[in-house]
């Protein structure tokens, strides 16, 4: 069997099952503990504005309730929207999750795929670039150094102390979210880890990219992660276990259609959509971009993925569409009581 890690990818989604947000969080401070418990390697959060995929817009809030509650997972956003940050006020909160957890927070950072939410915060999408570029340098800096001083053309600072410290030095790990060539290349570039999302093909191709960036040399880019033995690669996808395929499946095929829903429901609003998603459970498990099925047929499926992309960092998304609390905490418990230990772990 393939030597694989596991993480937990959520985007916290507001379903008809919910309940009330307090109830939603609670649920998944439970799924925290669990996973701590469970021996997951990190859970990662993602950030999204004005639509009910994700009811974490502020996931340092979710982050820091879920550092009181867990001991050896790690947290980590994926990914922070740098452009609707300010870099000075992000760099004095992470160093704070950081010296909270322990020495637990991994940074996820990128600049948004979806141009009505940063619309709705009047920034403009075609910017977005270059003020993601550029909050990052000014992130790592400030992390990094005692004084921060920075003269861009989006943020200034001059001779600032940095008087909150990360635990971790010279900073947390960065990661990035990767589904396109470029993105690989931007990580690649920065020995940052990555995860990927998509079918086992590209995630393959993506994996390949990457480390033949590495491999040749000088990239011209600072190295974010320099106390990393080795750069973390994977991929996310949503996960469903039940005792039987059939049962799997009936209740992951109208899960997946909610979350697909969700997943469009901000685009659909200005009557477009976000392509490269299918409503299909069918399709997206056999292109291995969902994983249901029976603990055996699961352990088989992530045991082929580790060996047909390389990667050795499986994201499972375990809550998502309008899956139940006891629906997905069944098919979390089946998967780490039968599913992980028939592969190594971390």
């Amino acid at each position: 069997m393939a030597n694989v890690s596991f993480g937990i990818f959520d985007h916290i989604e507001r379903t008809s099952t919910a309940g009330s947000p307090y109830e939603l969080y609670d649920e998944r401070l439970k799924l925290a503990e669990a996973a701590d418990r469970a021996g997951f390697y990190c859970y990662h959060l993602a950030e999204h504005h004005a639509t009910p995929l994700g009811m974490a817009p502020a996931p340092n809030i979710v982050l820091a309730a879920m550092a009181a509650r867990t001991r050896q997972l790690r947290l980590s956003a994926l990914v922070y929207l740098l452009p609707l940050y300010i870099p000075l006020r992000l760099i004095e909160e992470l160093c704070m999750l950081d010296q909270l957890s322990g020495g637990r927070l991994d940074i996820g950072v990128g600049r948004g795929i979806s141009p009505y939410e940063l619309q709705f915060f009047r920034l403009p999408f075609w910017d977005s670039r270059e003020m993601f570029e550029e909050a990052l340098e000014v992130l790592v800096a400030g992390l990094r150094s005692e004084r921060l001083t920075h003269r861009g053309e989006y943020y200034r600072y001059k001779n600032v102390p940095m008087e909150q410290r990360p635990r971790q030095t010279p900073n947390p790990p960065f990661w990035y979210a990767a589904s396109t060539d470029d993105a690989t290349r931007f990580a690649a570039a920065r020995a940052m880890h990555m995860v990927n999302r998509g079918p086992t093909a590209r995630v393959r191709r993506w994996v390949e990219m990457y480390r033949e960036i590495r491999a040749g040399g000088d990239t011209g880019a600072a190295n974010l992660n320099p106390n990393a033995p080795a750069p973390i690669l994977g991929a996310s996808r949503q996960v469903f276990v039940a005792e039987s395929d059939r049962a799997a499946m009936e209740a992951a095929r109208p899960a997946y259609r909610a979350h697909h829903a969700n997943l469009q429901k901000l685009w659909r609003d200005f009557r477009t959509e976000v392509m490269g998603f299918t409503d299909n459970l069918e399709p997206a498990c056999q292109d291995g971009s969902a994983v249901v099925g029976s603990p055996a047929a699961v352990a088989d499926s992530i045991a082929r993925f580790s060996e047909e992309t390389g990667c050795g960092y499986f994201v499972a998304s375990f809550a998502w569409g309008d899956l139940k609390p006891a629906q997905y905490m069944k098919s979390f418990e089946l998967f780490a009581e039968k599913v992980m230990p028939q592969l190594s772990r971390r």
